[in-house]
């Protein structure tokens, strides 16, 4: 079963705060105060081969990723591309998405929770089941995402915090926060944002 049938199988409920009102994302773009377009002075200078997560851009850039990505709980592999694509934006580790043909598709259960990005657009989420346990909102995807960034429809993104996530053999760490589903790796120099009061870095 492909990810579009396995989204039909979930909930059509939504909550409330999913919309697709243009006034509300374009005020939702609006709020962001950093951009990209220098490093503040609290932000920590990047070593060699290091980037700084407050030089990517906002709005977010998508880029091709042919590192070795995987997702593995418990002994077993849930996904594993050489193929995945990242977004950088402003202040966040990079986000991973996997093509849903090299994700064991099979044990994810659509949630019924879902939340909007007002760059990417409405995401649905899935539940992993594994060896009788179920690992909450532990992934999630952009069914149809916005304009410039339809390269990633169906493709699943997952929660480091939940979930061994591996960059090239390098175990990712979890964003700050919670919320966010960055990957923090040697290779990215923050500070991040997640942390209380950092909503709108």
């Amino acid at each position: 079963m492909d990810l579009a049938a396995r989204l039909q199988q979930g909930t059509k409920s939504e909550p409330d705060d999913m919309t697709d009102s243009r006034d509300q994302i374009d005020r939702l773009r609006g709020k962001w105060r950093y951009t990209g377009r220098e490093r503040p002075d609290f932000a920590l200078a990047p070593g060699p081969g290091q980037e700084s997560v407050w030089e990517y851009p906002r709005p977010p850039r998508l880029q091709q990723d042919s590192r070795i990505i995987e997702v593995i709980s418990e002994g077993v592999i849930i996904a594993k591309t050489g193929a995945a694509y990242r977004i950088v934006e402003t202040a966040s580790p990079p986000t991973f998405y996997l093509p849903p043909q090299d994700v064991r598709l099979e044990l994810l259960e659509p949630a019924a929770s879902g939340s909007v990005c007002e760059w990417k657009g409405k995401a649905r989420y899935f539940s992993i089941r594994l060896r009788g346990r179920l690992l909450r909102h532990a992934a999630w995807c952009y069914p149809e995402p916005f304009h410039g960034f339809e390269a990633i429809a169906e493709y699943v993104s997952f929660y480091p915090s939940m979930l061994e996530c591996y960059v090239d053999g390098e175990r990712a760490r979890p964003q700050p926060g919670g919320f966010y589903g960055g990957w923090v790796t040697a290779d990215v120099i923050g500070p991040f944002k997640g942390e209380p009061g950092t909503e709108w870095w």
